[in-house]
């Protein structure tokens, strides 16, 4: 079963996404920021992470930079899924090593989309 972290500061979305995730067969754990989701993948490395731009104690664009720099940090697929909607945000997220990039509001279609084009999972 593949796994992946969510990674967002609302409570209400981290519920969604595990529901839809789940209705994909993906094991599931959940972190509000991003040191709480860098000690979860220091225990163990998630096949993909969805994640959050703006968020207190660590950013999503910083979560992934230290991330990517960490020992097979650059395993999990990374998709951010935020409200930054301009441009040089969703530029800047493929630079520090995002792989795609979902804008809220979103709906489970637009995920399943997502992990198919990130290869997680079957067309």
């Amino acid at each position: 079963m593949k796994t992946c972290l969510v990674v967002d500061d609302s409570r209400v979305v981290r519920r969604v996404v595990r529901r839809i995730l789940e209705s994909l067969d993906f094991e599931v754990t959940e972190a509000g920021d991003g040191v709480v989701a860098l000690a979860a993948c220091e225990r163990e490395m998630p096949d993909a992470i969805l994640l959050d731009w703006n968020m207190p104690l660590l950013n999503g664009p910083d979560f992934l930079r230290e991330l990517r720099r960490r020992p097979h940090g650059a395993d999990p697929k990374v998709i951010f899924c935020t409200t930054q909607s301009e441009l040089e945000d969703i530029v800047e997220a493929i630079s520090i090593g995002a792989n795609e990039y979902i804008m809220k509001p979103f709906d489970s279609e637009v995920i399943e989309e997502k992990l198919r084009e990130v290869g997680l999972i079957a067309a």
